[in-house]
């Protein structure tokens, strides 16, 4: 994916946020549209979803989070279909172009690519059956459209949708030139700790281009501890692990089967201990004994005094 920085256009169809929304890129010609379940009728009487194109229902099922990818000549004609048929669903992505430029071979090929890119990162459960294989194209015509890939993997994430958010990392740390690991005072990269004697848990963790990633191996609780806090946005993290296979049994505990990062350190210790946690307390520095917090404040404190605060690994 490019790293290049990229101006990202949203507009509120009806002036607030919970409403339609409309993305865009600059100079790119897809268009996407997200919709929620009970704005179908408004949104079938827009141009867009007469279009060719491919769409993604969401929702969940069971308390799981579900979705389904399509395609088709008339996006908005194959949805009332789907409005029938289906209950789980609460919203829906529309995905087109300016001008109506995809024809069946790109939706066909985009809904392939798509349908793949998510069961390998599997956040949700997809509906769809089998896989359809990717239809062949002509070269000039798959490079667009994986650069059209690359570019709607952009926007999704703008209107909530996170599906195709890869968060499981490569097990060797730092592979390659330009991987930058955020260092102490010392210039040192520092290793994290995290240790609950009490159910025989230990978890590693490293800091990566801005996310904190627990390595593979590491003991997490293999259940979420306390009634009803399951529902939280911490206990349904750690349901998803445990589905996706990020978590896997190991007896009475699970152990990462692969590096994940996490967006924050108490993400990450509520994830381990299989309850809320205050992870910038609970974390703590191989090297010095620090706290995650006590290893924060000194490092922005030596930034503003002018010191390196950070160190390129890898290279």
């Amino acid at each position: 994916m490019s790293l290049k920085g990229q101006s990202l256009e949203l507009f509120y169809v009806d002036g607030h946020p919970d409403g339609m929304v409309t993305a865009e890129l600059y100079n790119w010609t897809g268009h996407v549209l997200m919709v929620p379940r009970t704005q179908l009728g408004d949104a079938l009487k827009r141009s867009e979803p007469k279009c060719t194109g491919v769409y993604i229902l969401i929702g969940d099922r069971d308390g799981t989070p579900f979705a389904y990818i399509g395609e088709s000549d008339d996006v908005g004609g194959r949805l009332k279909n789907h409005d029938v048929k289906k209950d789980w669903w609460n919203s829906v992505i529309f995905i087109t172009t300016a001008g109506d430029k995809l024809n069946k071979a790109h939706v066909r090929y985009l809904e392939a690519r798509l349908i793949a890119e998510a069961r390998g990162i599997r956040r949700v459960e997809l509906e769809n059956g089998t896989a359809p294989p990717v239809p062949k194209l002509a070269e000039a015509d798959a490079a667009k459209m994986e650069a059209f890939i690359e570019n709607l993997l952009i926007v999704l994430p703008a209107v909530r949708v996170d599906m195709f958010i890869e968060r499981t990392r490569p097990a060797t740390k730092g592979a390659g030139a330009g991987v930058i690991r955020i260092a102490g005072p010392s210039g040192q990269v520092p290793q994290f700790f995290l240790e609950t004697k009490k159910h025989g848990l230990r978890a590693k963790a490293f800091l990566e281009a801005g996310e904190f990633v627990v390595e593979a191996g590491s003991l997490a609780r293999l259940d979420w501890e306390g009634v009803g806090s399951e529902a939280t946005s911490y206990g349904q993290l750690h349901a998803e692990l445990k589905r996706s296979g990020v978590l896997r049994p190991d007896g009475a505990r699970s152990v990462f089967a692969e590096n994940y990062a996490f967006k924050s350190p108490s993400a990450a210790a509520a994830v381990v201990n299989g309850r809320p946690a205050n992870g910038t307390i609970e974390w703590k520095n191989e090297q010095t004994g620090q706290t995650y917090k006590e290893w924060e404040a000194r490092n922005l404190a030596a930034g503003e005094q002018g010191a390196p605060a950070q160190d390129a690994a890898g290279a």
